[in-house]
């Protein structure tokens, strides 16, 4: 049970390959947004409809197959009433997942047959979800292990875009995500592009479904420098990524995205704590201001709101010439 979001689903992943490497097979329960990153491979995914779009008939066929395949272990990665709700009905012989202190909803926990204890070696959210392992016999803390669909029609489509707009080498700038206290200013992503130009790249802002005025205020703040990607799907931006020199981008789902697949990122950190959340390659670089709160997850916090914008466009140029060195 890992129902979102995309980055959350990308940093259970692994948990997947441990489990499919000691030779369980695995089902998944995901939303439509995520789904794409599970679709075509050996997971069964049970799609499970949006809360907004939620339909009692869709939720009752999706709980019908999921109890007809009489699982033997339901692990809720998610530490929420639904995810454990849905851990519950699911049939399972064994519902497993953290304990109450562990969870964003930790009384959400007392739906659950067993409860697990995060180990302190656990410290990057992978690892945590690695560590719900043990309960059934697999020690894989530190495995990184990204099963990610690749798609031919994908691919196909991406490579044709860059060569008709005659891009050679790039960096994707991507300024959105969920979670606008997270967020760098467009303005300051803007004026990445004349650095990067001036190193013979092509900057291309990345956006999602609604973030198209973002980009476009990214692209209006660089006179010039930087281009609008062209829209894709979530595989699409999979293969645009995997052909990017680096990402710049807060905690967000496309910079897991890339840590996954190995391109070279530059992560943009305050609320979330980076030794959690960020990059998991040493090679991959940080630019952080930390607020009094840190690390707080809170979508709305006093303490920390606007603490991205006290982030220095010098000081991002600087680690992305870093990192790209």
């Amino acid at each position: 049970m890992r129902l979102s979001s995309i980055g959350d689903v990308v940093h259970t992943l692994p948990a997947r390959a441990a489990l499919e490497q000691a030779g369980h097979r695995v089902s998944w329960l995901v939303e439509p947004a995520a789904q794409p990153l599970l679709d075509g491979g050996s997971v069964r995914v049970f799609p499970l409809p949006k809360a907004r779009a939620f339909s009692i008939s869709a939720a009752r066929t999706t709980l019908g197959a999921l109890r007809a395949e009489r699982h033997d272990v339901a692990l809720d990665f998610q530490g929420l009433w639904k995810s454990a709700g849905w851990a519950r009905l699911s049939g399972a012989a064994r519902t497993v997942g953290f304990a109450a202190k562990f969870r964003r909803e930790p009384p959400s926990s007392l739906l659950l047959g067993e409860r697990v204890e995060q180990p302190a070696e656990a410290v990057h959210v992978i690892d945590k979800n690695l560590a719900l392992l043990r309960s059934v016999g697999i020690d894989a803390i530190g495995a990184r292990a990204f099963p990610l669909p690749t798609d031919a029609r994908a691919s196909e489509r991406v490579t044709a875009e860059l060569k008709q707009r005659g891009v050679g080498d790039f960096v994707v700038l991507n300024p959105g995500g969920g979670w606008a206290n997270k967020l760098w200013p467009a303005e300051r992503f803007g004026a990445l592009g004349a650095p990067l130009r001036a190193r013979g790249l092509t900057p291309l802002v990345s956006f999602g479904p609604g973030e198209e005025a973002l980009a476009d205020r990214v692209v209006a703040a660089s006179n010039g420098t930087v281009e609008r990607a062209f829209p894709t799907t979530l595989l699409e931006l999979l293969e645009l990524l995997r052909r990017a020199r680096l990402l710049v981008a807060a905690d967000t789902g496309p910079l897991h995205m890339a840590c996954a697949i190995g391109t070279k990122v530059v992560g943009l950190y305050g609320p979330t704590d980076p030794a959690r959340n960020g990059p998991f390659s040493a090679s991959d670089i940080v630019v952080r201001k930390a607020p009094a709160c840190a690390p707080c997850h809170k979508r709305a916090c006093p303490r920390h709101d606007g603490i991205m914008a006290t982030l220095d466009v010098a000081e991002v140029a600087a680690a992305i010439e870093r990192r790209l060195a």
